[in-house]
């Protein structure tokens, strides 16, 4: 046997005992191949981002710019007040013009267009502003949710954009423990903000009594809860908030759970060096006035400023001990840029992934063994040559889904199907071409050489253009969409492998490794 021959057989078995080994189940490691939704089980969610929220989130901070670009170019600060989701409205102080806040404001706001109006100047978001925070609201969102999800301790999620582009997001959450407390967890917005109380709080939301020089337009009416002397929740009362947000959940640092005066849970939390000058500056200008800490529109708790805080606060309310790590980790994890709406929710239970998987395994090895029966009565001894290289590619695709920890999905089971067919197709292809040059007259030799040289071609376009396909398939789809492509993807590669180097060693381990004549070929 010639040294060429040594190396591709040491080759192919270093090939096999490292997938191998991939594959095989550890003690620290029993699934090596992490389990879709469809097999494990799990929650599948669809949800939509309300990008309005983030619209009408950026209006309020150009509303709080407003004021203080003007004071800080020399002019006295305007009446500003939000008049949409995507406009606010500057009206000048008096005895002061228009073209005075023109000057200062309009290079300020690039992302708005302004124009003068009766009242004073209305800015709007320009729609290629509107669409760049829509596409970074939703991204901003998987992110967050991503950032949640991989807090819980679940494994392989699949978060992903429904499609292209759009503001809905797929989410799927193989093998979760508490399904109802992780959706609760993800759907949780935590806008967190802190803005002041404008008048006395009252039990009616209708009588709420505001201090003089502040209209209804300049608040928002949120509940909260409201507490006996013993700090027990006795009731609902409603606050009036003023609309600007100077500082919010963006400029939280870290949160973490403690502690309060009675030992009951609550949330210190600790600021960004930005979100610290904010926070100074709103506590240092409203001293002796109620601080509203407001998280998804309910005040958790309203103290009265005594001094100027610059970097840390404390959230307290009525939470439970698990509630408050939960907020504390949505808290750490980020702030939600926009509500979520659920457009879609399923539950898979494991029993239907245990006989996804049963079914799935059964109809591969039923069409795997009918395919082995094919090839070997029709192609006799070069029929077990392409059995061999079939295991190999086999062995080396499971292995690859390993390494790379891609998650297998019943989707997922039907490409590897897909792939062995391709595998033993580009056999067929082979064999067929030897046995073309047989008939011709060439020798058994010559005719195995031509054989793999000439189907070389065209085995690779065809799996080039399904390689492509595959491509698409995992760049544009979701979920099971992308678990087929994986398993194509890595098959094909495999295919092309084992087709052309392992099969073709096998012949040349059989039939020319001596440079003796040939007699006959079982094909």
């Amino acid at each position: 046997m010639n040294r060429n021959l040594w190396w591709k057989i040491v080759l192919i078995l270093a090939v096999l005992v490292i997938f191998t080994a991939a594959i095989i189940p550890t003690k620290n490691n029993p699934e090596k191949i992490p389990l879709g939704l469809d097999l494990k089980g799990g929650t599948h969610l669809v949800m939509q981002v309300n990008t309005d929220d983030a619209l009408r989130a950026e209006v309020d901070q150009a509303v709080e710019a407003a004021k203080s670009r003007s004071v800080a170019g020399g002019i006295p600060a305007p009446v500003v007040r939000r008049l949409s989701n995507n406009s606010f409205l500057v009206t000048p102080a008096a005895n002061r013009n228009v073209a005075e806040y023109e000057r200062v404001l309009n290079d300020w706001f690039g992302g708005f267009s302004g124009k003068r109006t009766g009242q004073g100047i209305e800015y709007t978001l320009k729609t290629a502003t509107m669409n760049e925070i829509e596409e970074n609201t939703v991204l901003l969102s998987m992110e967050t949710i991503n950032n949640r999800v991989d807090a819980l301790g679940v494994t392989e999620p699949i978060i992903a954009r429904a499609g292209s582009g759009g503001d809905r997001i797929v989410i799927q959450l193989p093998g979760v423990d508490d399904p109802v407390r992780v959706k609760e967890i993800i759907r949780t917005t935590a806008q967190l903000q802190f803005r002041i109380v404008e008048g006395t709080p009252s039990a009616d939301p209708q009588g709420v009594t505001l201090p003089s020089g502040v209209t209804a337009a300049d608040v928002d009416i949120l509940p909260g809860d409201k507490h006996d002397e013993l700090g027990r929740v006795n009731g609902t009362q409603y606050y009036a908030i003023r609309k600007s947000v100077p500082v919010t959940g963006r400029d939280l640092k870290s949160a973490n759970t403690q502690k309060g005066e009675i030992g009951e849970p609550t949330i210190g939390f600790s600021f960004t060096p930005d979100g610290a000058r904010k926070f100074k500056a709103l506590t240092g200008s409203n001293l002796k006035r109620q601080l509203a800490i407001v998280l998804d529109n309910r005040v958790q708790s309203a103290p009265v400023i005594q001094s100027e805080i610059e970097d840390r606060g404390v959230i307290t309310g009525n939470f439970e001990p698990q509630e408050a790590a939960d907020l504390a980790m949505i808290l750490r994890s980020g702030s939600l840029p926009a509500s979520l709406t659920t457009l879609e929710e399923r539950t898979v239970g494991p029993s239907l992934g245990r006989d996804s998987i049963r079914k799935g395994v059964t109809a591969a090895v039923i069409g795997f063994i009918l395919m082995l029966l094919a090839v070997v009565v029709y192609y006799r001894g070069a029929g077990v040559n392409a059995i061999v290289a079939l295991l190999l590619n086999l062995v080396i695709l499971l292995g690859m889904m390993a390494y790379f920890r891609a998650t297998l999905t019943l989707p997922g089971i039907a490409g590897i199907i897909l792939t062995l067919g391709m595998a033993i197709d580009s056999n067929v292809l082979v064999f067929e071409r030897i046995r073309e040059e047989l008939r011709a007259g060439k020798t058994i030799r010559g005719a195995i050489e031509s054989g793999f040289t000439l189907a070389f071609g065209t085995i690779i376009d065809t799996h080039l253009t399904t390689m492509i396909a595959a491509l698409f398939l995992f760049q544009f789809g979701t979920g099971p969409i992308k678990g087929f492509a994986v398993t194509l993807l890595i098959g094909l590669a495999a295919s092309v492998f084992t087709a052309f180097f392992v099969s073709r060693v096998i012949f040349e381990l059989i039939y020319l490794r001596t440079n003796r004549p040939v007699a006959s070929i079982s094909i």
